[in-house]
């Protein structure tokens, strides 16, 4: 393994044939600013062009957020939402993308955050881990992440989270469908090494195959 680039922002490590990626701002609960949406973008470039990759996994530092959405302060002095063209974390937008993506919830997933996780694969979260979309709370519309939330959870749930804009618990995460599995604090680290090696365990090709059947058949009208 070896770490790929360390902006100051964004962590890469590569240990064939997994991505690591880390968003690194502790300070500011992981919130992504434009430096950040750029890194990651970046990151996520070097992994779709990559043969030798086949995974990738996509987490935040610490154990308070895996990401609380868009720097509002940078925001607020901007005047406005910058961003990659391939969408929020450089991810919500890439629909070229055909390896899978997992989110190791570390924490709160909220807003942007929870657009992240909904672009992802495959999620893993600690029990302490908030989501949300509160941005109408805000006066905002979360925009990348409502048109995933209504096709890939029941509409009602979609209404429930988008509508009412509050912070709710990986338990309903889970039973809403955001997520696929809650670990403990502790095994966090355990649960995603299973969770890699389990991936790993299929042919690359078949995975990529599979993954684009799955995709591909959301758009699909009928089966005839």
């Amino acid at each position: 393994g070896f770490v790929m680039s360390s902006q100051e922002s964004v962590l890469v490590e590569i240990h064939d044939p997994v991505m690591s990626i880390t968003i690194q701002r502790r300070e500011h609960p992981n919130a992504i600013n434009y430096e950040t949406h750029v890194n990651l973008s970046e990151a996520f470039d070097g992994f779709a062009d990559d043969p030798g990759l086949s995974l990738a996994t996509i987490t935040g530092t610490g154990t308070r957020a895996f990401c609380v959405g868009t720097d509002l302060k940078e925001r607020h002095e901007r005047g406005n939402d910058l961003m990659p063209e391939s969408g929020f974390a450089g991810l919500t937008r890439r629909f070229d993308l055909n390896k899978p993506v997992d989110a190791l919830v570390n924490g709160d997933a909220i807003g942007g955050g929870l657009e992240i996780v909904l672009a992802c694969d495959l999620a893993i979260s600690v029990e302490h881990a908030r989501f949300g979309l509160p941005e109408p709370r805000v006066g905002l519309a979360a925009s990348g992440g409502l048109h995933r939330l209504s096709r890939y959870i029941p509409m009602k749930h979609a209404m429930e989270i988008a509508l009412k804009g509050k912070l709710f618990d990986a338990q309903k995460a889970l039973n809403y469908g955001l997520i696929n599995k809650i670990v403990k604090q502790e095994d966090f680290k355990k649960e995603t090494t299973n969770l890699l090696e389990s991936l790993m365990e299929c042919a690359l090709l078949a995975l990529i195959g599979t993954r684009q059947m799955l995709m591909h058949g959301k758009d699909i009208s009928s089966l005839k």
